[in-house]
């Protein structure tokens, strides 16, 4: 059997549950006059033996023709991917159910100083083929020409060669490709971490002298693929080839500025080498800490929050480095390197909850070393149980990526200073769990609320009755559950002595 039979016959073993769909469809748009080929990720997925939930298509039939043989078919279709092409439809059969995308053969390309594509319509498969990012996802199975067993693999490009060697390689040259749609530079990051694949040494060539081109490319686009890229499982193959080739330099130029130099005497990590072990780190745990009902959760989701703080968590340290004694310092890193992420994160256009949650978790990831220095003589050290509602409280929802984030912020190749570390916060993380279940410090708020803060002093609404709840959460952090009575004697107290002030 040739090398193309035996990929046809293992992309064919992994649609199999998909065929009776694909073949609906592609009855209907041949006796349409129309052609119809699988593509893309959905073949070279199933060539390496997996295939999902979504099939995406490439035809002929132009947009209002390709709805109208959706709506015949689908039990939803929509068209918000018109203007380029792609009509969407859900379809159900059984009990599996299928996301659809068909697209009309393109042949466009990004102007010089465009953000968005010139949408041309091709001629044929071939010319759709072309235009794609890599020769991997160039690949087709004709599925208009009858049942499973009669699909026809097309591949001008040499993809299945490709995909056996594990090689990134554009279908025109890499220059033609990166400069159509400059974005691909990012997804060959992701796909050499998505996929474990090496990029050709033509294309990263192309990628290191085209690598400002990305600058035409909108935020949000950029955002979407390094959030792509961070939500792989091995994001590190990506990132070094976007700091080696440039791109970073653009995109997120403060990954690559954390490649400090050593000093002669070795007296500091590398902190863009920590940053990808933490990531790394980070990720192992968020995946070992998703149970449900004790058990791992089989359909565990990848955390970008969590990754996000794990990748950025010291760009600060460039900023503040220092000597002191000999030593290299970086004070206040954890404060600098929040805002610098909090700036790079809106630039990138991510959401407001994303961008905040990242920037606190990285103003706080050293705050536990206080603790460890404190527990470092034995159980009854550390932190009274106000500093621990304190740090509860500032990680607020955020809690349990801060445990990830400083559990995977030692990457020491002392092993007793390591495991020193690591029992100090699964004591920490005891205490907290200790004064949560005796004093519900998940809610934590102040005994009396503002309408019994109102009544009690006899005001109305205004600053005022947020200056008592805080006094009041104030003494709830510092000593736990105080009770409404206590709460109210106390209240009326601080507030006489601030009149007689």
């Amino acid at each position: 059997m040739s090398n193309v039979s035996r990929a046809q016959s293992t992309a064919l073993a992994s649609l199999l549950p998909a065929s009776p769909i694909i073949t609906e469809l592609g009855r209907a748009f041949t006796a349409a006059g129309h052609e119809l080929y699988l593509v893309g990720g959905s073949v070279r997925d199933a060539l390496l033996g997996t295939s999902g939930h979504d099939l995406d298509f490439t035809t002929s039939a132009r947009p209002d023709e390709t709805q109208r043989l959706l709506n015949e078919i689908s039990d939803a279709v929509w068209d918000v991917g018109r203007d380029f092409g792609t009509i969407s439809a859900l379809a159900r059969r059984g009990d599996h159910e299928w996301l659809i995308e068909v697209t009309t053969f393109r042949a466009d390309s990004y102007r010089s100083s465009s953000r968005k594509p010139e949408v041309v319509y091709g001629l044929s498969v071939e010319d759709d083929l072309m235009r794609r990012d890599f020769t991997v996802n160039a690949m087709a199975l004709d599925v208009g020409c009858g049942d499973l067993g009669d699909w026809r693999f097309v591949d001008p490009y040499g993809g299945l060669t490709d995909l056996a060697e594990r090689t990134l390689r554009t279908p025109s040259t890499p220059e033609i490709s990166f400069g159509d749609d400059p974005l691909r530079m990012m997804r060959a990051a992701r796909f050499a971490s998505q996929l474990d694949f090496e990029i050709d040494s033509a294309a990263r060539q192309a990628m290191t002298e085209m690598a400002d081109r990305i600058t035409i490319i909108s935020a949000e686009r950029v955002r979407d693929e390094l959030s792509k890229l961070l939500l792989t499982d091995s994001p590190r193959a990506g990132l070094d080839l976007l700091v080696a080739t440039g791109v970073a330099g653009i995109v997120l130029p403060e990954l690559p500025a954390m490649r400090l130099e050593r000093d002669e005497h070795m007296r500091h990590k590398d902190v863009y080498e920590h940053s990808l072990i933490v990531l790394e780190q980070a990720i192992a745990l968020e995946k070992s800490r998703d149970f449900i009902d004790g058990q791992p959760n089989p359909n565990h989701q990848p955390d970008l929050i969590v990754r996000l703080a794990a990748l950025l968590h010291d760009i600060g340290k460039p900023a503040t480095r220092g000597f002191e004694d000999g030593k290299v310092t970086f004070h206040h890193h954890d404060i600098v390197g929040a805002k610098m992420a909090r700036k790079r994160l809106r630039a990138l256009h991510y959401s407001k909850e994303t961008t905040n949650a990242v920037s606190d978790l990285i103003a706080l990831h050293l705050r536990f070393h206080g603790y460890a220095e404190g527990s470092s003589g034995g159980a009854s050290s550390g932190w009274s149980d106000a500093a621990v509602r304190r740090y509860v409280r500032d990680a607020g929802d955020q809690l349990e990526r801060l445990h990830i984030l400083t559990r995977s912020d030692c990457t020491t190749r002392n092993v007793r200073k390591a495991e020193r570390l690591r029992r100090a916060y699964d004591e920490l993380e005891f205490r907290i769990d200790e004064l949560a279940a005796a004093e519900e410090m998940d809610a934590m708020r102040p005994d009396l609320d503002g309408n019994q803060i109102m009544a009690l002093l006899g005001i109305g609404p205004g600053p005022e009755v947020g200056q008592a709840y805080q006094f009041l959460l104030g003494r709830r952090i510092e000593e736990g559950p105080l009770g409404p009575e206590r709460a109210a004697a106390e209240l009326q107290q601080w507030w006489g002595s601030r009149d007689e002030r």
